[in-house]
């Protein structure tokens, strides 16, 4: 399945559906590399591990795939402006989805979607249950 990816650590929408693309993420995740974001005040990151992962494809639209994630707090990296709030160890959760990109260099790649996601009512009761029963999110 590595062998579909992009060189460019990108990957081609004609070369994976998404059924594949999720059998590559869940590849790539079971790695477990730290993930990091940056910080509000963009002087330091929030290192993250993450913990588990619930993948769903939206049902009118098969070039975009939600995710839900588990995860812990590494650490800090620079100067972060909550610092005092979060401590090692504690758990939070991110929704975000992936999507096929039509503009730019994006353009019919799998890329990170940007935006806060918006979830058709007929995914969302679907994509929760099944990151329950993951195990990804509480019941």
């Amino acid at each position: 399945m590595a062998s579909k990816l992009h060189p460019t650590g990108l990957y081609k929408k004609q070369e994976l559906s998404a059924e594949q693309f999720i059998q590559v993420k869940n590849l790539e995740y079971q790695k477990k590399k730290p993930i990091k974001m940056k910080d509000i005040g963009r002087k330091g990151f929030h290192i993250f591990e993450r913990v588990k992962w619930t993948f769903h494809i939206q049902h009118n639209l098969p070039e975009k795939v939600f995710v839900i994630e588990k995860l812990k707090k590494i650490g800090f990296e620079g100067e972060v402006i909550h610092k005092k709030d979060q401590k090692p160890g504690a758990v939070e959760y991110r929704f975000g989805y992936y999507l096929i990109g039509k503009i730019r260099n994006a353009h019919g790649r799998w890329i990170w979607g940007q935006f806060c996601p918006l979830v058709p009512d007929q995914d969302w009761k679907k994509v929760i249950r099944k990151a329950q029963q993951d195990g990804t999110i509480p019941k």
